[in-house]
């Protein structure tokens, strides 16, 4: 039976690059990338070839631009490249499983007979993902940055372009020949996202599977018990904090109703700037610019400064690790907080949710979608921008590695290179259900096995291989066995109402003064919370007159004339 999720993106992807059938994805000897499935491939490869030819001898059609008339050939398999070594950044948690390095285990293995059969060899380069900026700054800087460079923060590979350091990809990418895969994948729209303002594309940004970004949580079970309605606004958030804290049905007294908040869903309730997507755009990028710019983060922190004078919330929060977060969480002592998006039930963060119920067995926690907005009662949701890491090409890379790399990245968007790397092998990773959709075989050997590596190793998409947010979040759910709905309503709870995406754009004077700025707020931060509720206006205030000593009218200034153009 035509298998949904894979059908789906094969059918869009062969009509344009001739992508190699899903059966390939997962062979019979799918734990390794055995030689049975290297000649599977190839002989696939043939036919995906031919249809290739077919489908761009007609997408070329009345253009006046023949198949191959491209300087560069970067559809994977359109050319055999002579021994082609490029070098690759791959982001190191540290978390290689026994056996393995971040940059010899099965799947970098796999990269490299898949690359190999196109005359394409890939040396991994790996930075620490916590120390991933300056780590790029200083390769750039000093002419050793690999031939494909990664970073989340696009204006510095837009600078590096500005300052003659990056190649211009439109020579590789934009012919009706090159790149099929990849403009079929991650499509116009997310692509578009690494050109600048003239139309020169500096870097490939990954598509996001979802942009659902982070989530409030809250004890279901105390709610039900006390007889409580979910929250719909602040007002009634705080009430059933309050009610949980001192009046919880398990009559314990450690409960605190969370601790200081993500910046996101709880915030973007009180937001001003939430209500205008332009004036959004203008107070995001970065906390402390939102806490300046927008008025209604001043309500926010007046809401968290009520929160820690009625004990609702931990003391020392500001002195907790993870670690003390999850004892927290697990032991049953918090009412409310929010995470990342899938937190609860994250398998990857521990499975958290099913360790609290193994201590505490009626718990239950679960996601409520985005408060009304007290501004205007409307639901506003923040979220993550369409596009994730960008990857771009140092001068210092000879064209050929360029069009190597371009090459890499446009297998990565087919079923053989991304689906492969993100979901594993049919059979040993998963088996497809009855609507098509990968079911985890075995989540803790997947852990071990691949899932510590794959959403780094998978460079064009950010949280997986999917062709739509319905499939993501069917497989998501998957992931989390007994678990699955809470997984789905996470997901739909993060995005309700109307979407405000992170902006991409970032102010020249930002890197600049974004250091002093921060060591600003996260003294300030604490101070609003922690202050008595009689002294909050004039410590907010202060907190607003060291930002303006620092410079941060600079970047406002900046962002304005960006958005507004004025």
């Amino acid at each position: 039976m035509k298998r949904k999720m894979v059908a789906v993106a094969l059918a869009l992807t062969m009509l344009t690059a001739g992508l190699y059938g899903c059966g390939n994805s997962g062979s019979a000897d799918s734990g390794s990338g055995s030689a049975g499935q290297s000649e599977a491939g190839e002989d696939t490869k043939q036919e995906a070839d031919k249809e290739s030819q077919d489908g761009s001898a007609e997408s070329d059609e009345g253009s006046g631009e023949a198949v191959g008339e491209s300087k560069y050939q970067t559809t994977y398999g359109a050319k055999q490249f002579d021994n082609v070594t490029i070098t690759v950044e791959l982001f190191d948690r540290s978390n290689a499983p026994n056996g393995s390095t971040i940059t010899e285990n099965k799947w970098t293995e796999y990269v490299n007979e898949q690359m190999n059969k196109v005359g394409i060899t890939v040396e991994f380069v790996p930075v620490p993902r916590n120390d991933e900026v300056p780590k790029m700054q200083t390769m750039v800087a000093g002419g050793t940055a690999p031939d494909l460079t990664l970073t989340y923060t696009y204006s510095y590979a837009e600078d590096y372009y500005n300052d003659g350091g990056v190649w211009n990809l439109n020579e590789f990418i934009d012919g009706a020949d090159q790149a099929q895969n990849m403009k079929a994948y991650i499509g116009t729209d997310v692509l578009d996202i690494g050109r600048n303002a003239d139309g020169d594309l500096y870097g490939i940004v990954a598509k996001r599977a979802t942009t659902a970004k982070t989530n409030q949580f809250i004890r279901k079970d105390w709610l039900d018990a006390l007889g409580l309605e979910m929250p719909s606004t602040p007002d009634e958030l705080y009430n059933v904090i309050e009610k949980m804290v001192n009046e919880n049905p398990d009559g314990r007294t450690d409960v605190i109703g969370g601790y200081e908040q993500m910046y996101n869903n709880l915030t973007i309730a009180f937001s001003e700037s939430a209500l205008d997507e332009t004036e959004w755009n203008i107070s995001r990028g970065q906390d402390v610019i939102a806490e300046y710019y927008d008025p209604g983060m001043r309500e926010y922190w007046r809401f968290m400064n009520k929160m820690y004078n009625n004990g609702l919330l931990r003391k020392d929060y500001y002195s907790l690790t993870e670690d003390d977060r999850k004892s927290d969480f697990v032991t049953g002592k918090v009412a409310y907080f929010e995470s990342n998006v899938n937190y609860a039930v994250d398998v990857l963060r521990g499975s958290l949710l099913k360790t609290l119920q193994e201590n505490v067995p009626t718990a239950d926690m679960v996601s409520l979608p985005t408060l009304k907005n007290v501004n205007d009662g409307n639901v506003y949701s923040s979220a993550y921008a369409l596009g994730g890491l960008i990857a771009f090409c140092p001068k210092t890379a000879s064209e050929e590695k360029v069009e190597a790399c371009m090459t890499y990245l446009d297998w990565q968007c087919t079923q053989e290179g991304g689906f492969v790397l993100y979901h594993g092998f049919e059979g040993e990773h998963y088996d497809f259900d009855e609507s098509g959709v990968p079911v985890v075989k075995d989540a803790t050997y997947n852990t071990t096995d691949k899932d510590w590596i794959r959403t780094d190793i998978f460079l064009v998409g950010n949280q997986g291989y999917f062709s739509t947010v319905d499939d993501f979040n069917a497989c998501t759910s998957k992931e989390a066995p007994g678990y699955e709905q809470h997984v789905i309503d996470n997901y739909e709870n993060s995005i309700v109402g109307t979407i405000r995406n992170d902006p991409y754009w970032t102010s020249p004077s930002t890197p600049d003064l974004l250091t002093d700025l921060n060591l600003i707020k996260d003294e300030y931060q604490v101070s609003v919370c922690t202050c008595s509720e009689a002294d909050f206006d004039a410590m907010y205030d202060e907190y607003m007159s060291e930002l303006e000593k620092a410079g941060i009218q600079t970047i406002i200034d900046e962002r304005v004339a960006y958005y507004k153009g004025n």
